[in-house]
């Protein structure tokens, strides 16, 4: 057999750790590492640095993504329950948060107290637009619409919305409509939870 550092360069190692290699070659190995530190010290490195390299290339699940999936969930069963399917009013810059009484008023449109950061509750969804009433209590990270305006009317609390051009801050009763491609987060400034109406309406 070649000496250790021979065998290293060989590149067996690399494809043994990442699952290339055959039966007989992983024996062969296995063995080689138990009688020689230096082999079993490459395999190591070799391991770390796949790990390292793995954990660098992925990318960081959007946390909108959950809290969007179960409300949809919500309102699925809320349907299949009895509920009336609504649509409530498409948000513009003279819309007022007395607009959406009839659902801010209902029982069931609270958040739970241990959500967190996003809680959605859907209240109208057709082919033109998802409704929802939504609380934030940090923020969101960055996110681009190429299809849908995404719709802001602040019912409590309090949140800066940016943009790469400009920061939005915005009060109760503010409106805001982000345009298609502009890339925008929103952070809360308020010591509550901003609550908000928020729309997703297509291009």
């Amino acid at each position: 057999m070649k000496n250790a550092e021979e065998y290293i360069k060989t590149g067996i190692l690399e494809m043994y750790v990442l699952g290339l290699t055959s039966d007989e070659e992983n024996l062969e190995i296995t063995k080689l590492a138990d009688a020689n530190v230096e082999i079993r010290n490459e395999i190591d490195a070799i391991t770390d640095a796949l790990i390292t390299h793995a954990e660098k290339d992925v990318k960081a699940i959007d946390p909108t993504i959950k809290p969007m999936f179960m409300a949809t969930m919500d309102y699925t069963k809320r349907l299949e329950a009895g509920e009336a399917p609504t649509q409530p009013a498409i948000l513009h810059g003279n819309s007022k948060v007395i607009d959406y009484k009839a659902w801010l008023d209902r029982e069931d449109m609270i958040a739970p107290a241990d959500y967190d950061n996003i809680f959605v509750k859907i209240i109208g969804y057709d082919a033109k637009a998802t409704t929802a009433i939504t609380w934030i209590k940090e923020g969101t990270p960055y996110e681009t619409h190429k299809t849908e305006y995404e719709k802001f009317l602040i019912v409590e609390g309090s949140c800066d919305i940016i943009t790469d051009a400009k920061v939005y801050s915005l009060m109760p009763g503010d409106y805001l409509s982000i345009p298609l491609h502009v890339r925008h987060q929103v952070k809360i400034t308020s010591k509550i939870p901003c609550k908000i109406i928020l729309q997703r309406v297509a291009a």
